[in-house]
This record gives structure tokens, C-alpha cells and sequence, in this order.
């Protein structure tokens, strides 16, 4: 199985920072709504296992919509589908992250509302579809705003080797070295040490990335520590979520690794830290 886990990497790690570094906005914008979809529906099939029927559809569209109006806000060019103007670079911006999750757990309500379900399976619904949208396709979302910001290319390098570094530290280190249990009721194979070596290699790569960010080494290890333990943090909360529902994986799609979700639930919580500290921090 490691050697599956090494190979599915090996693959897949130039393929991403292949595509971070030579594709247009537009092309990551769709990657991210790619992923963003296929985690959605492993984080649906995860809550049906548990009891509850969310609105996948309906949420799928929204994440689509939030993932365009985080391309347009990272500064976008104008976008055509279909032959109509989709986004107008230059033009005002009336939709908001904000307006549309607004807009969007509205849409939901009156989606479950309207809908032929039994009523007791409403609240179930509603709140699975939002939390889909709050803990998956909104703090991933960002990764556009990333990419989009200067010098975003080298951002977001940062942030996938960061949170991939510090997992295969973790991996290698727990196997070898763990002893003391972090988390047994959540995930019975996550240990301290692990823990520690993940943090270490995500500092481990902000003292690589120092030679080309223009940013203080100090504050470089410091978004580095920050984004691990929030994406330790997203990782152990998924692992909550599947232990509630009895599953092991959210699905099979990347071998050695589980499903979409398995892989990236570290990068979901970490990138809201880089966008941060990119927006809020360096831009000052």
C-alpha cells in the first residue's frame, strides 16, 4: 500500500504544480470547482451513511457559483460561456462571497421547502448542504484568491507543498516513531509524534520558499505553523465525520490515498490562512 500511496504521488504532484504554474486563472478556478465537486459528493455519500439526504445538486451549483465570484474578485478576466459574458473585467461587483452563501443557504431552505422528501428529512438536508458549503467548498474556494494574488504562483506552490510536506512527514515519522495517541476515538493511527513531524515539514518547506517569496523568514515559518495546525485540525474533523458515519475512506478515486476529500482536508482548512496572510499581512 505505501508503495500505491508513493506512486499516486509521484504522478500527481508535477501534474499539480505543472498546472499552479503554467495555466491561466481560469484553468486553476475550474481545477479548484472541480475538486470542490467531487469532494462535495464524497462528503454527501458520507452523510447518507450517517442518516441524512442532502440537496447535492442544489449545493453543487452554489459551490460553482462561489468558485466564480472568487475568480472574478482574484481579478479576473472577462469569462464567455455559452456566448454570454459571464464576468466583465473592470465591471462592479455585486455578488459577494458573502451575498451569495447568503443567497445560497436561502436557496436551500426553499429547495427543502418545495421538495417531494419527507418533512423529517428537511433539517437533515438543509444543514448537510450548508456544512458542505461552509467546511468544503468555501475555505477551498480561496485557493483562486491565492492564485490570483501577486506573486500567486509561488503562493500557492506554498500552500499545496506545505500541507503535502507535512503529511508525508506525518506518515513516515508515526509509522516509524509513534507511540503516544493523538486523537484513538477519532483516528486510532494518528499519533504526537506525527503530529510534530508535520509541523515540521511545512516549516521545512517555508525555509525552501524563503529564497523566492519576499516575505520575513520569521513570518514565513509562523503561516506555515498556523496553516499546519489548521489543516491537522480539518483533517481530524474529517476523520470525525466518517468515524460518525462508519466509513474509512470518502471514496477510492485516488489510489493508495482514499478519495478526494482523504487528500486534500489538511489543504481546505490551511488555505484560508495563506489567503490571510497574502490579503492582510503582505499587501500591507
Amino acid at each position: 500500500m505505501t508503495g500505491v500511496r508513493v506512486l499516486t504521488a509521484v504522478v500527481l504532484a508535477p501534474a499539480v504544480a505543472a498546472a499552479v504554474w503554467w495555466a491561466p486563472l481560469w484553468v486553476v478556478a475550474a481545477l479548484v470547482a472541480l475538486v470542490i465537486a467531487l469532494s462535495l459528493q464524497e462528503f454527501f455519500a458520507i452523510g447518507e451513511k450517517a442518516g441524512l439526504r442532502g440537496y447535492l445538486a442544489g449545493t453543487a451549483i452554489c459551490a460553482l457559483g462561489l468558485a466564480m465570484v472568487q475568480y472574478e474578485q482574484a481579478g479576473a478576466q472577462s469569462l464567455s460561456l455559452f456566448g454570454m459574458t459571464v464576468l466583465k473585467s473592470g465591471a462592479p461587483s455585486y455578488v459577494t462571497v458573502e451575498n451569495l452563501l447568503l443567497g445560497s443557504v436561502l436557496g436551500l431552505a426553499v429547495l427543502a421547502a418545495a421538495s417531494r422528501r419527507p418533512v423529517s428529512e428537511a433539517l437533515g438536508g438543509v444543514s448537510l448542504s450548508a456544512a458542505g458549503l461552509l467546511v468544503v467548498a468555501l475555505p477551498l474556494s480561496y485557493l483562486i484568491r491565492v492564485q490570483g494574488a501577486e506573486n500567486g504562483r509561488l503562493w500557492t506552490l506554498f500552500t499545496v507543498c506545505l500541507i503535502w510536506a507535512g503529511d508525508s512527514l506525518a506518515y513516515f515519522v508515526g509509522r516509524s516513531f509513534g507511540r503516544l495517541k493523538m486523537a484513538p476515538q477519532i483516528s486510532p493511527n494518528k499519533t504526537w509524534e506525527g503530529a510534530l513531524g508535520n509541523v515540521a515539514g511545512s516549516l521545512l518547506v517555508a525555509g525552501v520558499f524563503a529564497r523566492w517569496l519576499d516575505a520575513p523568514l520569521g513570518q514565513l515559518l509562523g503561516v506555515a505553523a498556523v496553516a499546519n495546525l489548521a489543516g491537522q485540525a480539518g483533517d481530524l474533523l474529517e476523520s470525525a465525520y466518517k468515524r460518525s458515519a462508519g466509513v474509512k475512506d470518502s471514496g477510492a478515486v485516488l489510489p493508495g490515498h482514499g478519495g478526494m476529500l482523504d487528500r486534500i482536508d489538511a489543504l481546505i482548512f490551511a488555505t484560508p490562512v495563506v489567503w490571510v496572510y497574502v490579503t492582510y499581512v503582505i499587501a500591507l
